[in-house]
């Protein structure tokens, strides 16, 4: 899935697309696509830089981290990226200087043979969307450590009890004292 820039000759042009699960290159990815995928965006153009403002809108499924079961989350991220050519990313080879990177500068990207892959764009914005540990709900009970069961869907006897081993010489000793 690649956007053509040379499609483009207005300063501004609309951009709306429905793109199918099927239609997404997945590789090893922590979450799967299970809705259409809706891609909304203005594109603007200025010479070789483009701006890229809009919506994307999507439904993925993730495996719960407490309770292992797969569970689906809603997306629809905002989005203003900026695209440059692949050339423009050139430093100066002169240059030994240290440079500050600004809060604009992370919102860069850089383009090559004037496509935009839109594969990568939706993968960078379903990362961004994903929760640091994603969570069926947050009541979830999770799995039993020892029996494996989960807690959401049954109970379970086990009464889980650790013992710290750092601990051990210390209960020798409380043992001693006790039988003495």
């Amino acid at each position: 899935m690649r956007l053509e820039l040379s499609h483009f000759r207005q300063p501004e042009t609309e951009f709306h697309k429905v793109y199918q699960p099927a239609d997404l290159v997945s590789g090893e990815e922590e979450y799967r696509v299970t809705a259409p995928v809706e891609l909304r965006m203005v594109i603007h153009k200025d010479h070789d830089r483009f701006r890229l403002v809009g919506r994307v809108k999507a439904e993925l499924e993730l495996d719960c981290s407490r309770c292992l079961e797969p569970f689906k989350l809603p997306v629809d991220r905002e989005f203003d990226l900026r695209y440059l050519p692949a050339g423009a990313a050139e430093p100066d080879a002169d240059n030994d200087e240290e440079t500050e990177v600004e809060d604009d500068d992370v919102a860069i990207t850089f383009y090559r043979d004037d496509q935009i892959d839109l594969n990568e764009l939706l993968r960078e914005q379903f990362y961004l969307a994903l929760p640091m540990k994603p969570l069926c709900s947050e009541a979830c009970k999770g799995i039993c450590p020892q029996c494996g069961t989960n807690r959401n869907v049954a109970s379970c006897d086990c009464h889980p009890q650790w013992d710290d081993p750092r601990m051990a010489g210390l209960k020798t000793l409380l043992k001693r004292n006790d039988d003495a």
